[in-house]
């Protein structure tokens, strides 16, 4: 797992250097991955024009950045992600965000899901190879310490039942589950990433 781990770090991008290479793609109507298409390259239009705006809007409380102030290492979050996917451009900004909140306890690198099989094999979800996914990294020792994503708990639960209800995953359920970030204002993404931290933070003492 190191050795991915530090080969998939080695070509990793900063948040910003992502999400330009997202965009330069845009200009020539590609998006990240090895599949292309129309529909793709939609989304990752529609993922860009979010993300630009949840730069702007997103808020870490103070009462949540002094957490992640207090922790006693420093970590990488090594994140799996691709342009065209929607949980990733509701989360990856709020990442960002922890990550500037956390005075120089946490550095995020991200890394494409298509180009970095051996590493997404081995986070997968259910089987697949869902993403976002953020990996929590020792930065003294290299070492992956947890995982999470792709997507917090209500999310996850509103995806579930409309399955159970419908069979299958459409328009509607999409458009739903954008309404539901939209709504959390990326609230229960950073409860639960800081209760992580701050519980690994305590096995590391």
């Amino acid at each position: 797992m190191k050795k991915s781990i530090a080969t998939a770090l080695f070509h990793s991008h900063s948040y910003f250097e992502y999400r330009k290479l997202v965009s330069d793609l845009l200009k020539d109507d590609k998006s990240t991955g090895n599949e292309q298409s129309p529909a793709l390259t939609n989304y990752s239009h529609l993922n860009d024009t979010r993300m630009n705006r949840l730069d702007k809007t997103l808020k870490v409380p103070q009462e949540s950045a002094q957490k992640l102030e207090s922790l006693n290492n420093e970590y990488i979050w090594l994140v799996i992600s691709e342009g065209w996917c929607g949980d990733a451009a509701q989360l990856l900004p709020v990442f960002d965000k922890l990550v500037g909140a956390s005075e120089g306890n946490i550095e995020m690198r991200i890394v494409l899901r298509d180009e970095n099989e051996e590493l997404m094999n081995l986070f997968l979800t259910n089987k697949g190879k869902a993403v976002p996914k953020l990996i929590v990294i020792n930065k003294e020792t290299g070492g992956a310490l947890a995982h999470w994503g792709p997507r917090p708990k209500g999310a996850i639960d509103l995806i579930e039942n409309y399955k159970k209800e419908h069979g299958a995953i459409d328009d509607t359920a999409k458009a739903d589950l954008q309404m539901w970030y939209l709504h959390d204002k990326g609230m229960s993404s950073q409860e639960e990433i800081i209760g992580m931290m701050l519980d690994l933070d305590k096995e590391l003492e």
